[in-house]
């Protein structure tokens, strides 16, 4: 924990205190404004590092609010707000992220996203195929909902909308860690950071939650192979790169299968897209593999990647080619903080109510918060968005172009950040 704080990880709930009442009270007034929010936010999506749109309706929105600062241009998109209760005491942080996807919406909704943009050179169709709409609404839901209970609110909170979680265009910065260089956690430090995401996977009224190691880190792999190129008559003229990229695919399968201990965490290895060759008499020069991997430990990665190199190179030189690895570290692992997790388990239980919390399984997705996760203790969880009578393990997953969000999620999203925020506060003093 920062200096200065007094959290141990246990503390009195206050669930019958006038706060939690209020708080309730309050998100319920609001909801029919933050299914709004979300509908007109999904209708016009906008991609990473251009939320002009969005930021500027959360930046209204929190000035509305009177709250006592208001940042704008952070990490070319972001806003910061201070909202300051009239009490003493810390500094906790919220985290939504605003961006959508390139991805074309298929959902049948009056609402859907009809938007197309540019993408690193493509004409794409823009939607919040991620869910990212709902997460800006909720965290617009609790800032109307504390500003509220200001008068009882002890201590600061601090907002942050972040943009481009889902990458920057290609050639730019973006997303959480530029948010940090650019000063999103200082003046005043938070001691601790909240985050949450919508998830299919989870049914309608579902907080699901995880101590430790929670989403993979995320790297991006790129494996050139380097042959000869000859006419596909004669391969012994020359080098042949598609084969030899063929049993580089095949031998990065075992980096996992047989090379790492997967009872201490598991690991993911995978080429998406391999691109070689203009026509089918030709044997090209060369091939391109990408691909990403993913893991749950820091040593594990670093193993990862050496493993994947030395296959790769290996492969390549036994078939008389040559190779290029290149690996570029994105996110890294999103560890909940074990104390904080503890602590906020039965504030989580309490606004989900006796059936609604839920231990989760690792998820191999990755999340930029986790940079957040580095400086300060945060938890990040997920609330379930599909409705009933749909099985969770069959509807479109986020990401999908048939992505669907219940809205009657949305307060207990709300609920749940507004809750543990308060909740934090009263303990850490």
């Amino acid at each position: 924990m920062a200096e200065g704080t007094s959290f141990d990880g246990s503390f009195t709930q206050s669930s019958t205190s006038s706060v939690s009442t209020l708080i309730d009270a309050a998100a319920h007034a609001v909801e029919a404004r933050v299914i709004a929010w979300r509908r007109d936010l999904h209708a016009n999506p906008e991609l990473g590092n251009r939320e002009f749109r969005t930021a500027a309706i959360v930046a209204e929105h929190l000035r509305a609010l009177g709250f006592d600062e208001v940042r704008t241009e952070v990490a070319h998109t972001g806003v910061v707000g201070l909202l300051k209760g009239a009490l003493p005491g810390p500094v906790v942080a919220l985290r939504a992220d605003m961006d959508g996807l390139p991805v074309t919406e298929v959902v049948d909704l009056p609402f859907a996203s009809k938007v197309k943009t540019q993408w690193n050179g493509e004409t794409v169709g823009v939607m919040h195929a991620c869910g990212h709409d709902c997460h800006v609404s909720i965290l617009m839901g609790v800032a109307e909902v504390l500003a509220g209970v200001r008068g009882q609110l002890r201590g600061s909170v601090k907002f942050i909308f972040q943009p481009a979680e889902e990458m920057p265009p290609e050639g730019e910065d973006g997303g959480a860690k530029m948010m940090i260089e650019q000063g999103a956690l200082q003046n005043p430090l938070p001691q601790a950071i909240f985050g949450l995401h919508v998830t299919s996977r989870l049914p309608l009224g579902v907080v699901g939650y995880r101590p430790g190691p929670t989403m993979a880190s995320s790297d991006k792999l790129k494996i050139t192979v380097h042959g000869r190129q000859t006419h596909g008559a004669a391969p012994w003229l020359g080098v042949d790169p598609i084969v030899t990229a063929a049993q580089v695919v095949l031998g990065l399968q075992t980096v996992v299968s047989r090379g790492l201990d997967l009872t201490h965490e598991p690991a993911v290895v995978t080429i998406g897209a391999i691109k070689g060759g203009v026509r089918e008499n030709i044997i090209p020069d060369s091939v391109e593999m990408r691909g990403t991997i993913r893991t749950f430990d820091e040593a594990m990665r670093d193993d990862v990647h050496e493993r994947v190199t030395t296959m790769a190179e290996a492969i390549s030189r036994g078939s008389r080619a040559t190779c290029t690895v290149c690996i570029n570290k994105n996110y890294p692992v999103t560890i909940n903080d074990p104390a904080l997790t503890h602590a906020m388990v039965p504030t989580l239980q309490r606004v989900a109510g006796p059936e609604g919390l839920m231990l989760v399984n690792k998820v191999t997705g990755s999340e930029d918060f986790s940079f957040f996760q580095r400086l300060v203790p945060g938890l990040f969880f997920f609330i379930g968005v599909t409705p009933p009578g749909t099985d969770p393990a069959k509807a479109p997953s986020n990401h999908s172009p048939r992505f669907y969000a219940d809205e009657r999620a949305l307060i207990l999203g709300v609920r749940a950040l507004a809750h543990v925020a308060c909740d934090y506060l009263e303990s850490a003093r």
